[in-house]
């Protein structure tokens, strides 16, 4: 199975020299690509693909005023072509929008196939690089696993990392346990299990947000275009890093934890970018990190051997009573607990949720009865009809904008 792992490490001073001019250029490379390809459709309504940005490139290398690109490795710009033309081909298959251009506030990153970088005795030596990375290794890579490519990442917080991208040979597939349980994400509490567990959520932005709010404050009045307002930026984005990786770290525990005690794990089909439309939840949304906490879930199952179910976005599982089945008009996110009117069950609305997200896959049974259900199509619930997941409509365009370095 293909596998990344992701690592910090810190360069030399020449090493870290050659590196910024490297993301320099890559992002130079990239953004006049992109700046020829959109007057190209726009003036002409002539589209160029990959072959002729390379093709350009090889020009632009021979210019009196460009003669820097031939001082790094050529690899990285190709590669930064190559994810150009990835970038396209996602806005034209709808889904992403137009590319846009790069800014060097956010950093970059780079990518060094096989003829760009050795891996001798556990090290990596870049191309143009004499003496090997300063890797901070939090875990080995696998024995007899070889990079097949890195990439190296400048975050806005100026920390370097770079990830090897390999071939794992191990079977990593878990013994089968006889446990399935079923997941709603929530704010108060991230999770909460059909089994009746509630796991807190840390509410990592809160924790920070003084510190982080005084941090912008002395931003903004920072005078642009001076060193203490890099200064000031640089602490800022220290802050959100810190918010970042506290979060991912957190998500990482609980998705291990889930996915090695259970054999089956049921989540909803959660949009979260329309979620945080509603701005009185949308930070709150935001920090919690469901989105993350899935794609975890989803590749965690792939390498363990576990099976992950979404279940259709549409489905009532907060207003559905678990015991008999019946559907109630309306429940406001204010109702934490309520009485079934049909049956007089009281339900707590987050467990009550989970175990119908449960049975919705199959995986149980009401009570007082069993209801088949077919999801993703618009079928009868508990007496409920369940909408079919919504066509998705993109409205992106490509705008001309002007070429950044």
């Amino acid at each position: 199975m293909e596998k990344a792992y992701s690592y910090r490490f810190y360069p030399t001073q020449e090493q870290e020299s050659l590196l910024r001019r490297t993301l320099g250029c890559v992002r130079l490379v990239y953004n006049r690509a992109l700046a020829e390809r959109t007057a190209a459709w726009y003036e002409r309504q002539q589209p160029i693909g990959y072959a002729q940005t390379s093709s350009m490139l090889t020009q632009w290398k021979k210019q009196d005023d460009l003669q820097f690109l031939n001082e790094v490795s050529c690899v990285p710009l190709q590669q930064g072509l190559r994810h150009l033309q990835t970038a396209f081909k996602n806005f034209f298959d709808g889904r992403a929008k137009y590319p846009n251009f790069k800014k060097k506030r956010n950093g970059g990153s780079a990518e060094f196939t096989k003829s760009a970088f050795k891996w001798k005795q556990g090290k990596v030596f870049l191309a143009k690089c004499l003496k090997p990375l300063n890797i901070r290794w939090s875990r080995q890579l696998p024995e007899g696993a070889e990079p097949s490519s890195v990439t190296i990442r400048l975050n806005s917080a100026q920390q370097w990392y770079i990830s090897l991208r390999f071939v794992d040979p191990r079977d990593l597939t878990l013994k089968p346990v006889n446990q399935a349980v079923g997941l709603d994400a929530g704010i108060t509490s991230l999770v909460t299990l059909s089994t009746g567990e509630k796991v807190a959520n840390p509410k990592h932005f809160n924790k920070r947000y003084q510190q982080l709010r005084q941090a912008q404050k002395a931003l903004s009045r920072k005078q642009k275009g001076s060193r203490n307002r890099e200064k000031a930026r640089l602490k800022v984005a220290r802050i959100q890093a810190g918010i970042a990786n506290s979060r991912k770290d957190h998500l990482h525990k609980l998705t291990t934890r889930l996915i090695r005690e259970n054999q089956t794990i049921a989540v909803e089909s959660l949009v979260v970018k329309n979620m945080v439309k509603n701005h009185k939840l949308a930070r709150a949304i935001s920090d919690a990190g469901w989105g993350e906490m899935v794609r975890q879930l989803e590749y965690k199952a792939k390498w363990y051997g576990r099976d992950l179910v979404k279940i259709d976005r549409w489905f009532p599982s907060s207003k559905c009573c678990g015991n008999c089945g019946h559907v109630v008009e309306r429940l406001p996110l204010s109702v934490r607990e309520w009485d079934c009117p049909k049956c007089g069950t009281h339900h707590d609305r987050d467990v009550n949720a989970a175990g119908n997200i449960l049975r919705q896959c199959g995986l149980g049974a009401y009570p007082s009865r069993t209801t088949a259900v077919a999801v993703g199509h618009t079928v009868s619930v508990c007496g409920a009809t369940v909408r079919p997941e919504e066509s998705k409509s993109w409205k992106a365009g490509a705008k001309k904008q002007k070429p950044k370095s």
